[in-house]
């Protein structure tokens, strides 16, 4: 174990905030899981306590391999996972598995595992983009030569993801364009590509109105927004409502752990609502402490983007690191409603299968990049100590020691 140990490397804050959500999301999601389990027939309260601390170790693990692997595998990988993430989104679109009125699934045969595809998209378009990005810097203000390449995968990943999953893909093309603004893309083009962007929405809602493709998902946002810009209280959605009570009951310091009541009335307080669970049980104090670790998190990786010397590497480890922030604070939102009702979990903390692997892969990745920075770093800080030694050996004495 102590040689495992040994071999971790990267950054040590992101390390400890990896541990740290994990613990948080084994006691929040074991809180928040009675009901279902009593619902699932699981027999004890146990069963996804148990589920979900297996996910997270192995979550763990996958960080801890592929921070082992050298960052630039990652970007020959890039290109297979981006050309399979095509068809599996269009499969996923048109056959995937229907749960809670959206085809985002497809299940894999022999296991039995549901496996949402948007997830490994997201993984394989940002580690896409950040090679063409890389690759493209002596002509990323020319429109053809730079910014083609980038804008056209970008909207072939959102416009297949956003059929059933419309804020996932809203969210995915924010961080894209924010990538693509660290990455000297002309602003005029980042304007043009939110223009684009806007048209390709209503392009997708009026195909979804018209053919119901993606599970009749347009009628839903539809639904959410306008529940979203009513001001009544007695309007809002049940969720919503359930999730205010939740915060409100939580006050400063919270009821305590396992202590929430709201959890037995809350949809789906142990994924998309578990922030407002965590805020029942710990207050605003661990409310607060949350938005801490997510943005501490995002200094560091930014951290990470400035020391990197290569240029694939440093839009590798912000891209990654944006696009878990921002997903982080849209649930966040949703749970204290500054933001209409979506789908997003919160990472590494909700409840969760692939998600949280697909998740502990982009922190893997990104610790990847910091294990090689501080590799660089000490090669070229036992470099300068070499010369200093050498011309010592060579420079003439003191002129007290010549005394």
């Amino acid at each position: 174990m102590n040689k495992l140990f040994g071999k971790t490397q990267g950054d040590k804050v992101i390390w400890a905030i990896v541990v740290i959500l994990s613990l948080v999301s084994v006691l929040a999601v074991y809180s928040s899981t009675g009901t279902l389990a009593y619902r699932m027939q699981k027999g004890h309260t146990e069963y996804y306590l148990f589920k979900q601390f297996a996910e997270l170790a192995l979550g763990i693990l996958i960080i801890y391999f592929s921070h082992r692997v050298n960052y630039t595998v990652y970007s020959r990988i890039a290109v297979v996972l981006f050309l399979i993430s095509i068809p599996l989104l269009i499969y996923t679109l048109f056959f995937g598995s229907n749960i809670n009125e959206a085809n985002r699934w497809i299940k894999l045969p022999v296991i039995n595992l549901t496996f949402q595809t948007s997830d490994m998209a997201k993984l394989a378009l940002f580690m896409y983009i950040s090679r063409q990005l890389s690759r493209k810097q002596n002509v990323i203000k020319d429109f053809k030569k730079g910014f083609l390449p980038i804008i056209v995968p970008v909207c072939i990943i959102c416009g297949l993801i956003m059929p059933a999953n419309m804020s996932t893909a809203l969210l995915l093309g924010a961080s894209c364009m924010l990538l693509c603004f660290i990455g000297r893309v002309n602003i005029k083009y980042l304007l043009a590509m939110a223009g684009i962007g806007i048209l390709g929405i209503a392009l997708v809602v009026t195909i979804v109105l018209a053919t119901g493709v993606g599970g009749g998902r347009a009628e839903t946002w539809k639904n959410r927004i306008a529940h979203f810009k009513q001001t009544e209280k007695t309007d809002a959605p049940y969720q919503v409502q359930q999730a205010k009570i939740a915060v409100a009951n939580g006050g400063t310091f919270g009821r305590g752990p396992g202590n929430s009541e709201q959890r037995n009335f809350l949809p789906h307080p142990y994924s998309d609502f578990i922030y407002a669970i965590i805020i029942e049980e710990y207050g605003l104090a661990g409310g607060f402490l949350m938005i801490a670790f997510y943005m501490i998190f995002l200094f560091r990786s930014i951290r990470i983007f400035r020391r990197c010397p290569y240029a694939f590497g440093a839009f590798l480890a912000v891209g990654l690191s944006f696009t878990l922030v921002i997903q982080a604070f849209a649930n966040m939102a949703v749970n204290v409603n500054l933001f209409p009702v979506t789908g997003v979990t919160l990472p590494l903390v909700s409840m969760g299968g692939t998600s949280i692997w697909f998740t502990s892969l982009a922190i893997g990745i990104i610790l990847s990049v910091s294990r090689n920075v501080e590799e660089t770093e000490g090669r070229q800080i036992t470099a300068d100590k070499t010369t200093v030694n050498t011309s010592d050996a060579f420079s003439p004495a003191p002129a007290e020691a010549v005394a």
